[in-house]
This record gives C-alpha cells, sequence and structure tokens, in this order.
C-alpha cells in the first residue's frame, strides 16, 4: 500500500501542473501571435513595405528613407494604440462580466462606451478640444457616469442587481446617449464633424506618439487594478452571497472593478473610438480555452482582445486596399455574427 500511496502523492502534483503548464504555455503563443501581427501591421498599408525593409527600420532608423520614416512616424505608434486600446477593451469587458455576472457584458453593450463617445463629442465641440492629451479626461468622466447609471438602472430593489436588466438598461442608455451625440454632431460646425467622423468609426489611421503616453498610463493602471482583485472576481462571480460568505469585501471589488472599467473603457474609447463587440467575445473565447478561472482568463482575454483588434485594423487595410476600413467597422462586422451566436446558445432566463 505505501508504494501506491507514494505514487498517487507524487503524481498527484504533477498532473495538478499540466493544465498551468499548458495555459503559460498558450500565453507564450498569443504573446507570438500578437508579436507577428505587429510586423504584419508594420508591413502592410496603403503602401506596402517589404518585411527586410521592416525589421531593418525598427533595428537602425535611416531618415532619408522614406519606407523607414513611414514605419517609425505613421505604423509604429498606430499599432502600439490598436495593441493597448485592444487590451483594455477585452480586461474591462472579463472584469464586466465577472462584477455583473451576465455573459454579455462589456463597455459597449452597456453604455459605458457611448458615454465616452457623448463627452468626448461635447468636449471637441463645446471646448473646440483636438487631441487625444485634452479630451481624454472626458472620456474617464462619460464612461464612469454612465457605468453609474446603467447599474442604478439595472437594480431590481427585491434581489439587488439584475443581469438581464443590466443588458436593458444598457442598450436603452446606449440609444440615448448616442442620439445625443448625433445632435450634438448635426448642430455643430463642419470642422468638429470632420474631427469626430474618424474617431467615431473605430478608426486608428492618424494615431500618434503624443496618446500613447497617457494610453499606456492608464491602461496599466487599469490592468494592475484588475490583476489584484482576479481571485475576489472568482468568488464574486459566484453571487454576492456566496462571494461574502468566502470572505471577500464586495463593496471594496465592486470600487475597484469600477475604476479598473473606467480607466480601461475610457482611454481605449479616447484612444481607438467607441468599438464594440471586442470586449464581450475575447473573454468568451478566453473561456472556452482556460475555463473560468480570472487568474488566467484576464490575460488572456486582454491577448486575444489585442489580436482581435490589431487583426481588424490590418484587415481593414488590406480588403479595399490603397483605401481602408476602420477597425470600429471591421470589428462590428466580425462581433455582430459572434454576439447572435452567444444570444441562441445562452440561457438568459435564469441568469
Amino acid at each position: 500500500m505505501r508504494p501506491i500511496a507514494h505514487s498517487l502523492a507524487t503524481t498527484g502534483p504533477v498532473l495538478a501542473s499540466r493544465p498551468r503548464r499548458r495555459r503559460a504555455w498558450g500565453l507564450v503563443a498569443g504573446t507570438l501571435l500578437l508579436a507577428v501581427l505587429a510586423l504584419i501591421s508594420l508591413a502592410v498599408g496603403s503602401r506596402p513595405i517589404p518585411l527586410a525593409v521592416t525589421l531593418e527600420a525598427l533595428q537602425t532608423l535611416d531618415p532619408h528613407n522614406d519606407q523607414h520614416l513611414i514605419i517609425r512616424e505613421l505604423r509604429i505608434p498606430r499599432t502600439l494604440v490598436a495593441l493597448l486600446a485592444g487590451l483594455a477593451l477585452g480586461v474591462a469587458g472579463a472584469v464586466m462580466q465577472a462584477v455583473t455576472r451576465n455573459p454579455l457584458a462589456e463597455p459597449g453593450l452597456l453604455g459605458i462606451n457611448a458615454g465616452a463617445a457623448l463627452a468626448v463629442i461635447v468636449g471637441v465641440a463645446v471646448f473646440d478640444l483636438s487631441s487625444m492629451l485634452q479630451y481624454v479626461w472626458f472620456a474617464f468622466a462619460g464612461a464612469g457616469l454612465a457605468g453609474i447609471a446603467v447599474f442604478l438602472l439595472g437594480q431590481a430593489h427585491e434581489t439587488g442587481t439584475n443581469p438581464v436588466r443590466l443588458v436593458l438598461a444598457g442598450a436603452g442608455l446606449s440609444v440615448m446617449l448616442a442620439s445625443l451625440t448625433g445632435i450634438i454632431v448635426l448642430n455643430a460646425p463642419p470642422e468638429v464633424f470632420d474631427k469626430f467622423r474618424n474617431w467615431a468609426a473605430g478608426s486608428l489611421a492618424g494615431s500618434g506618439f503624443a496618446a500613447l503616453g497617457v494610453l499606456a498610463i492608464a491602461v496599466g493602471g487599469g490592468v494592475l487594478g484588475a490583476f489584484s482583485i482576479a481571485a475576489n472576481l472568482n468568488a464574486l462571480a459566484l453571487g454576492k452571497d456566496l462571494g461574502q460568505a468566502l470572505g471577500v469585501n464586495v463593496r471594496l471589488t465592486w470600487l475597484l472593478a469600477c475604476l479598473a472599467v473606467m480607466l480601461l473603457a475610457g482611454a481605449a474609447t479616447a484612444a481607438a473610438g467607441p468599438i464594440g463587440f471586442i470586449g464581450l467575445v475575447a473573454p468568451h473565447i478566453a473561456r472556452m480555452l482556460v475555463g473560468p478561472d480570472y487568474r488566467w482568463l484576464l490575460p488572456y482575454s486582454a491577448l486575444l482582445a489585442a489580436a482581435l483588434l490589431l487583426g481588424a485594423d490590418v484587415l481593414g487595410r488590406v480588403v479595399v486596399a490603397p483605401t481602408e476600413i476602420a477597425a470600429g467597422i471591421i470589428a462590428l462586422l466580425l462581433g455582430g455574427p459572434c454576439f447572435i451566436a452567444l444570444v441562441r446558445h445562452l440561457r438568459l432566463s435564469r441568469l
């Protein structure tokens, strides 16, 4: 009996470590995929650049080579903005799905992107703001206020927060905020519309290095906040009462989650526009790969969402070359069928 017991004792940890090892290798594979997509993003555009020249421009800049300048001044900041914005949307979507216990929660569906978009257009039209460094604070405020409004509207007074009511409240608020945005745009001077239209479509064209600093700080803060409560999200996803029974400070977890989502969704919307469905689809793909553990779900969602947004941006440059389609439009075209499939397969009546 001792050899058998000893064998079970030694093989148990080995078997338990295998899923962890596979998940770790999955993160490595996702990082490599992002690196490949980033290289493609640097090489593909209205003017294709050979991969050898792309690698050469990354190593040593030749200021007299116009291809090097295109890569350094235009495509590198565009690629970095796509990666950071996608990462932010993926983590924000996963956090929202945990705290609301709603598999359809994401910044676009719950009105947070629409709130940020309205705040940005108010800043552009009323205060004549012209750069992300200026209107990013409006995006943070709009995202936070919209999130609070949806949470209050989505409460069922007898039972607390109801996931179905949250989706309905978010959909209604999104329509109302989008209508207000349209009214402001239609009644604003033409130059305001010119500033707003590409951003509202989710176009990453024209992204510069000036926006990267604020975007990186906001996304970094939001990601750190989300990862710091990953273990609590596992308990909170089981329900408020059970989470409290497991020793989770529900109020503090909610507060940190809301701050993280406000930073992530606000920064992503300010940098890339109100892009939808990325934050919805990426966590579901991650859940199929690694299960419901948010300690793994968050990093997988971040990598997958960054890959999806960067891939959408590259695809938009290819399908109608030499012109392009905004990444936000490509994301909607790809995310719409995924959303329909989720609605058809998820049992929403008992959420």
